[in-house]
Formats: structure tokens, sequence, C-alpha cells
């Protein structure tokens, strides 16, 4: 699914064939989780195969590295060089790329003493999930942002995240809205959430999320087209119902919700304004202009 006999990835400083790499069976990584990681995504566009805003993706990969104490030496565009490489070699240009570091052998609950560099990349034509997606709250919380690095993307982190998807599937719903201690919603396993009403989006503000890169260029987005946002705290209850809703992230992109907790969402998708963002960023993440996009006139 993710591999073949000919795949090549980037590990420890060499290019390898993907089905002969291993890694340390005693590494901290394998055994506490202890490792940061990205999802990035690269488009075919006329211009060629493009990572989409790979600075920021390998900015907050060393962020993270930062924020768990693993140390990290590698610059930014040494990564991107490395993976446009990688893509080369495997010949991709829409494709899902993961970097992960991970550490070296350590059985003790100590701070990493080194680290390792991986890419891997893989075809990738359509997010995990397709568009109206019926939600449930989950009786699975977001980690307590006192216990733990909220910010940094920890591969330890994402054992909740299983939880609450697989809890949501299990219930005959397609994906979970994970809240945070105090009641409010925070976001999906595995991507930011908006809704919307009377023309205005909504998104939980930070405490209990990871900000993500996606839900930064929805911002963007929105400024550009003249859309009013606002980051709050609110209660799923507050969400329900609401105009329309959506999931964003790097391999979700933007994901039309159909319903939370089987109350559907009023507007027919096509006449939100979150369906006109929908639009904007799959121009965006091509190069395409879209600007010409126009607001509904009905909303």
């Amino acid at each position: 699914m993710y591999y073949n006999e000919k795949t090549m990835l980037y590990y420890d400083g060499k290019f390898l064939e993907a089905s002969k790499a291993s890694t340390d069976l005693y590494g901290q990584s394998l055994h506490y989780g202890y490792a940061v990681f990205e999802g990035i995504k690269s488009y075919q566009t006329k211009n060629g195969t493009k990572i989409f805003k790979a600075e920021e993706h390998y900015d907050r990969l060393k962020k993270s590295a930062e924020l768990m104490m693993i140390p990290f030496e590698y610059s930014t565009q040494e990564m991107i060089d490395i993976t446009y490489q990688l893509l080369e070699m495997n010949n991709l240009g829409n494709a899902y790329i993961r970097p992960l570091v991970i550490c070296s052998p350590n059985m003790g609950l100590l701070k990493g003493s080194k680290s390792f560099l991986v890419i891997q990349a893989w075809s990738w034509d359509n997010g995990y999930l397709s568009d109206h997606v019926k939600v449930m709250t989950s009786s699975f919380e977001r980690p307590n942002p006192k216990a733990f690095r909220i910010e940094a993307k920890a591969s330890g982190h994402y054992v909740n995240s299983i939880l609450a998807s697989q809890e949501a599937k299990d219930k005959g719903f397609n994906e979970a809205l994970l809240l945070d201690g105090n009641g409010n919603v925070a976001e999906s396993s595995g991507a930011n959430v908006f809704y919307e009403k009377d023309s205005k989006l909504y998104t939980p503000a930070k405490g209990s999320i990871l900000p993500g890169i996606t839900r930064a260029t929805v911002f963007e987005i929105c400024d550009q087209l003249g859309i009013k946002y606002e980051e709050k705290f609110f209660k799923p209850e507050e969400m329900e119902g609401a105009d329309a809703a959506f999931f964003c992230g790097t391999a979700a992109e933007i994901i039309a919700l159909e319903s939370l907790n089987t109350i559907p969402f009023q507007l027919k998708w096509e006449q939100s304004k979150s369906a006109l963002i929908q639009k904007a960023y799959s121009h965006l993440v091509l190069q395409e202009d879209y600007s010409y996009l126009k607001l509904p006139q009905y909303v």
C-alpha cells in the first residue's frame, strides 16, 4: 500500500530501499512513542511538482523536536532539498510525505541522546475522508495541555486519536470530534474543525489543539475572499445544527461535514462559504489563482 520493491526512502543520511530499511527494537520511539513527525503533501502543478507549505512544515518539525527535547540538527532547507530528491527518485507528483524523527536505543525515561531523520513518500490522490462526513462527539478528550506539549506533533499523542476515531467508526460514524478538559470543542482525531453560522466561520481557540498549517491557510483564504472568522471556545451544542462545518488538515484538505451527533448542518454544502473555501484551497495547492471566486449571493 505504501511501498514496493522499488520504493526509496531517506534514513540517517542515506537513500535506501524501503523494503530493506530497519530500525532498532530498543529505541525510545518504538517503546514510548517518543518521536515527532509531519504530514506534508506535494502536488503536480503547472510549474512542476511543488511541496505545499514546505518551509512551514519543516519549521514545525524542528520546533516539535525542540519542545520534546529531542536533539535535531537538520536545517529546514536541507530537509526540503532531500524531499525533492526523494520525490524525483520515486517519480512522485501528487504525494503524501512523512518526515519522522526517531531516537536512538534507550530504555530510560530520559530525553533523547541522538536522533535519526526518516523521510518517506507515497502516491496520494485523495484525502483520507470524503465529503459529507458524519461526526460524533467522542467520549475521549484531548490530552491535558499541562501534561503534554500539545503544540508538538508528537507520535505518542496519536494513540488518543486512534481510540477516538475507532470509537466513532464502531458506532456507525465516519469520524470523531474531541473536546478539551473543559467540555469545549477541540478538534477531530487528526484535523482542525470550523463551523459556519450566519455567514461567519468559527474555530476553536488555541489551548488544547494543534493549530494546524491548513488551519492557518484557511485564515489566509478568508482574508483574501473577505470571509469573517473568529477563534473562540465553544461547546458542541453550539456547533450542532449550524449552517455548515468542515475539517481541515494536510491529509484531509477541506472536508465537508454532513452532521454532528446525527443533527444535520442546515445549508446545502455548495451554498455555503465553507464550500468556497474548499474550492479556493484546491486552487491554492496547485498554485492557481482563486481571487476570482465570489461569495454566494444567497448567503
